[in-house]
């Protein structure tokens, strides 16, 4: 009895050991075959050791991607993400397998949320391998020179050497690198690089639609604009332009140098290349140079410096829209009132009219509208009077103001701008101690201080007494030995 049943637990388990083997990942693998999947923390590894995939959490994310990275590199590197804007909350019940020919991600709920979406006849004998160059390629098994789809055609902010960023003629479409949201969000960003559909520039967008900087055309070396591609004893460039498609490509001289060009959440273009000996990414080059030739790096009402990090700073009276996002350096957001206007603020009848902050050597806002007026007053006026107007500048070409918010502001650039702001957000006016009423001055003190009449403007704020009497008001101001016998006597009104 007691073998027989030894006999059966042996068997349970060779069987689960099976199945768990025909339907999951043995570790290192570099293919995901039809009768496999891969969840939790399972991941496959090129051939050669070069690259992994399998599912990652960004720093403090509550969720997973489908993500490759380096093998190789001690700093965890994201190079390419499949689901970046569709993330799972559950590694363990989401799986990456092949369906239909494709290769899939279902979620938790074993909701399809990524796929590679090709059309295939061969379903039974597609795989999916990861290259050493970092190239996820979906193939026929039976036909390992075709790609049925491929990585390297779907780039996310990583450009990898091999790869390349095209223009296709045929079907009029862009090959983009994309920038993250921020540090822990690989969801598409605001930045984007692309090859333009008319020429052979490459140019960086803003927001899908606000060009910012380009390469320049292709001189049959390099492109005119980015003088650092002369250092070609790293770097093997490569420019083709034919019927179908236009691109650009690269490659190492040096194979074993580790290096990428991505799009970074800064709005720029860097190259950057492992250094082993110091366990860093050091940093080719960045393109735009500047850091505050990115358009509207820091958002609106926020203003960006070359100079010191961080780049960004808001305007004064505002504050951060995020600060969670901007500790995660997306200054996108920008920032926002600490308080409100007066103007238009139906709630604040009782309080001081707004006023206008100056800040000094500065760019100005894009968007300026201009107003006739004959001088710095009625300019000012005619903001003031506009409760749609945030700022005015007042200088040789006339008048200009602002309507609505503010943004692309950058210090340094030598123009002055007058920022509108509640009364509230500038500094009280100090108090004037010592300033006190002086009634019927001889009935207390007698000739010893005589009642100085003083006809010159005071604040009346703190520090100035009010007493009824009889007797004539009058304004002095004592020495300190006077001040301090006044106080003793408790005839200063504080």
């Amino acid at each position: 009895m007691g073998i027989k049943n030894n006999s059966s637990f042996i068997f349970s388990i060779f069987f689960l050991l099976f199945f768990s083997f025909i339907n999951h990942l043995s570790h290192g693998a570099d293919t995901i075959s039809a009768n496999q999947s891969l969840s939790g923390n399972q991941t496959i590894t090129s051939a050669g050791g070069n690259f992994e995939l399998g599912f990652y959490k960004p720093g403090n994310s509550s969720f997973y991607y489908i993500s490759m990275w380096y093998a190789k590199v001690s700093t965890l590197t994201i190079v390419w993400v499949a689901n970046r804007d569709n993330p799972i909350s559950d590694k363990y019940s989401s799986v990456l397998k092949i369906l239909d020919g494709n290769l899939v991600i279902l979620n938790e709920s074993q909701t399809l949320i990524w796929s590679t979406n090709q059309n295939s006849t061969t379903s039974n004998s597609v795989v999916a391998v990861l290259g050493d160059d970092g190239n996820l390629i979906l193939r026929d098994g039976s036909n390992s020179y075709q790609p049925i789809w491929q990585s390297f055609d779907h780039p996310a902010h990583t450009w990898l050497p091999g790869g390349k960023i095209a223009y296709n003629k045929l079907t009029n479409t862009h090959q983009r690198l994309t920038s993250w949201k921020n540090s822990e969000d690989p969801s598409t960003g605001l930045y984007s690089l692309n090859l333009d559909a008319n020429n052979s520039p490459y140019v960086i967008f803003w927001n899908g639609s606000k060009q910012y900087w380009t390469s320049g055309p292709w001189n049959g070396q390099i492109f005119s604009l980015v003088p650092e591609m002369t250092a070609n004893y790293i770097f093997n460039y490569s420019y083709q332009d034919n019927e179908n498609e236009s691109y650009f490509t690269y490659s190492m001289y040096n194979p074993s140098i580790i290096s990428r060009l991505i799009m970074d959440i800064s709005g720029q273009v860097q190259q950057l290349t492992w250094l082993e000996s110091t366990k860093q990414w050091n940093l080719f080059c960045a393109l735009p140079r500047q850091q505050c030739e990115v358009y509207d790096f820091c958002g609106q009402y926020g203003i960006c410096n070359n100079i010191i990090q961080p780049f960004c700073n808001c305007l004064a009276g505002f504050n951060p829209k995020s600060l969670n996002d901007w500790n995660l350096s997306d200054y996108s957001g920008g920032c926002v009132r600490r308080t409100e206007l007066l103007c238009g603020n139906i709630t604040a009848a009782n309080q001081e009219k707004d006023r206008f902050w100056e800040i000094s050597n500065t760019r100005l806002p894009e968007f300026p509208q201009s107003v006739a007026v004959g001088s710095a007053a009625e300019c000012e006026s005619s903001c003031l009077n506009n409760c749609s107007c945030t700022a005015y500048a007042y200088d040789s070409n006339g008048c200009s103001i602002w309507i609505g918010e503010l943004m692309n502001l950058q210090d340094g650039s030598g123009n002055t701008l007058y920022l509108r702001l509640a009364a509230s957000e500038f500094p009280k006016p100090k108090s004037k101690k010592g300033i006190i009423i002086c009634v019927t001055w001889t009935r207390h003190f007698g000739a010893k201080y005589p009642c100085r009449h003083d006809t010159t403007r005071h604040d009346t704020g703190a520090g100035v007494g009010s007493v009824s009497d009889s007797s004539i008001l009058y304004r002095t101001r004592l020495t300190a030995k006077e001040m301090k016998e006044v106080r003793a006597r408790d005839y200063l009104v504080e």
